[in-house]
């Protein structure tokens, strides 16, 4: 990591040199033009405004985090209050998933035009012996052709014995379109890796030391945990190209027809390690008595090809077919007296689908869908959306999507050291149906609704008379109703953001716990300082959610499990943050979970037995370069 940074800050200081010229002075051109493009092809611009929700997303993962509970180190997994099933993958996803949190997929990464070489530095302060940051730097050599590279680096070592944290995400991305833009490529490369301490959380006397907040042990290493010997991580690589041409480009006063065929293609090496010196009596018997070791792998390869229709008056119609290669395993076969454990799932599979979209006076219908039409693998999707733009200060969207895809692999096979967390399953595919209602106003506010409802839902859980997770299909359906409003009112210089969140298991609650009401609120003053050189905000931030039965984390599978003995949660999160900005950098001062402070802990987790994070005073920018 030390030499990639190295190299990125080598080529930042290169390019700004080559890219200045010292003897004439150049207006800097208006911020629109410094555009980002997502993985979606939609297109946005650099944005160095300071605001509420820039607050919320100064943290470790770089955007909002209402909907999560962060455990006491960065870099550390997240718990979640609320479901979101907005992935369409027509495949299983990979294991330790708890730990994804802050990989990059495909649909995150994005891609730049810019009219002059773009620096962004990001950095806050972490809990005890190290940072964070996050730095990029992109330029177009020419109108034409743009490059970036980017590097987010995090190292930890936190509170309490034994959860060190690194990881580490580098990202190139380039992309490339002739002058007449009838042929666009683009392609990035992704290294990535999460590296995690493990002890198990807290033993049942820290447990106690801690609730009553003894004062002896407020300093946190001094409790006791249930091991100091265990490490995991989670590594990939990926390299993702896609590029198109346009057949047909007629474009004239009286509208257009356009014809393009494109092609994608990807490759992702990825794995999990799991390591422990010693076996850990509660998770079970072991075959090695020492020095255990898990490797889990992943080989996946996509290609893609598809054409575009878009007319003027018909819209835009779109068609693919899709070739998918996976392998996943482990390197030896677990014979056991009565079963015997096979280590690869290797296998195929041939997708098509298409896409439509169609805009007219405000109106806006979308559909895609697509299904595996041969290979090892059952899979398919279908969502249709409709919105309308009233105006620019009203919109609506209803939306209704149905999906079913195989659990990810851990649940169909898995192999350990630990005897407990060996399994080969024939699982059902998990079938998803969503309903969904959204409306976003300028002066009332946003509100959205989901209703969803889960046909075999797959979950980690404890068997009776067993004492770790392992995969579980639930017989029962799930539904699950979750209502969202935000609004913010302003009083002069004075503003008070709200978020609130009610859900609802209508049924299925035994296996999917949310909390019915997750709240947040920040109250602030905001203005101009020092002839308007200055732009300041001041305020408190207050988050809350209600008791419930929250999931567990599994470390050696690095899953969280469903567990009904242990309610936890129902205490404020009281953040007090002083944010300016001075030209184009943010400056950010927090002081947070200020209402640790008074005393009593019994519901203070972040997961049971992994404490949520003690008070603390952080500091952070983001500075932005224009050259």
């Amino acid at each position: 990591m030390k030499k990639t940074l190295l190299l990125f800050l080598v080529i930042c200081a290169s390019a700004t040199v080559f890219s200045q010229n010292p003897s004439k002075k150049r207006q800097k051109p208006p911020i629109d033009y410094y555009k980002i493009i997502s993985a979606a092809r939609d297109t946005t611009f650099v944005d160095t405004t300071l605001s509420i929700k820039k607050k919320y997303k100064f943290n470790y993962l770089r955007k909002d985090n209402f909907e999560l509970l962060q455990f006491s180190n960065v870099g550390q997994t997240y718990n979640s209050l609320a479901y979101s099933f907005d992935r369409l993958n027509l495949k299983p996803l990979f294991v330790a998933q708890s730990h994804h949190f802050n990989y990059k997929e495909i649909e995150d990464v994005n891609y730049y035009n810019v009219p002059t070489p773009l620096t962004e530095l990001y950095f806050k302060t972490a809990y005890a012996q190290g940072q964070q940051m996050d730095a990029f730097f992109t330029v177009n050599t020419s109108p034409q052709f743009n490059f970036y590279i980017g590097y987010k680096g995090v190292r930890s070592l936190g509170k309490y014995q034994h959860i060190l944290t690194s990881t580490g995400n580098f990202l190139f991305t380039s992309n490339y379109r002739t002058k007449n833009n009838r042929y666009v490529a683009r392609a990035h490369v992704a290294a990535q890796d999460i590296f995690n301490q493990e002890n198990g959380g807290l033993t049942d006397n820290s447990m106690q030391l801690f609730i009553n907040d003894d004062p002896e042990f407020r300093d946190r290493g001094r409790l006791d945990v249930k091991f100091e010997n265990a490490e995991n991580k989670l590594e990939g690589l990926r390299f993702y190209g896609d590029h198109y041409y346009e057949l047909l480009s007629k474009r004239d006063s009286t509208g257009y027809s356009v014809i393009t065929i494109g092609n994608v293609l990807s490759y992702e090496d990825k794995y999990f390690r799991y390591n422990q010196s010693a076996p850990y009596a509660p998770f079970g018997p072991s075959y090695k008595t020492s020095n255990l070791e898990t490797k889990t792998k992943l080989e996946d390869f996509n290609v893609k090809a598809y054409a575009d229709f878009d007319n003027s008056l018909i819209g835009k119609i779109t068609a693919w077919v899709g070739y998918n290669d996976f392998n996943y395993g482990y390197n030896s076969v677990l014979i056991l007296d009565n079963e015997r454990i096979p280590n690869r799932i290797k296998g195929n599979s041939i997708e098509a689908g298409g896409a439509y979209e169609k805009e007219y006076s405000g109106f806006k219908l979308s559909g895609k869908g697509a299904i595996n039409v041969a290979g090892d693998f059952d899979g398919n999707f279908l969502q249709g959306a409709a919105s309308y733009n009233l105006n620019e200060e009203y919109n609506a969207k209803a939306s209704i999507t149905v999906h079913s895809v195989a659990p990810n692999f851990n649940f169909l096979l898995n192999q350990s050291d630990y005897q407990n967390y060996n399994w080969k399953t024939e699982l059902n595919n998990v079938k998803t149906q969503e309903l969904k209602f959204e409306i976003n106003t300028k002066k009332f506010g946003n509100a959205s609704v989901s209703y969803i409802g889960i046909d075999d839902y797959a979950y980690f859980g404890i068997k009776v008379n067993d004492s770790t997770p392992s995969p579980i299909q639930d017989s029962e359906r799930v539904d699950y109703l979750k209502i969202k409003a935000e609004k913010e009112f302003k009083f002069g210089v004075f503003a008070l953001d709200n978020t609130l969140m009610y859900q609802q298991v209508l049924s299925g609650g035994n296996v999917f716990n949310v909390p019915q009401i997750i709240t947040r609120n920040s109250l602030y003053y905001q203005d101009h300082w020092f002839k308007r050189a200055l732009f300041m905000q001041t305020g408190v931030t207050f988050k809350y959610f209600t008791k419930y039965n929250m999931n567990a984390y599994d470390p050696v599978l690095a899953e969280f499990y469903v567990q009904n003995d242990q309610e936890l949660g129902g205490f404020p999160l009281v953040d007090i943050f002083f944010n300016a900005k001075i030209r184009q950098t943010r400056i950010f001062f927090v002081y947070e979970n200020f209402t640790s402070l008074f005393g009593g802990k019994n519901e203070y987790f972040a997961a049971p037995g992994q404490p949520y994070r003690d008070n603390v005073l952080r500091f952070g920018l983001v500075w932005n370069f224009f050259l």
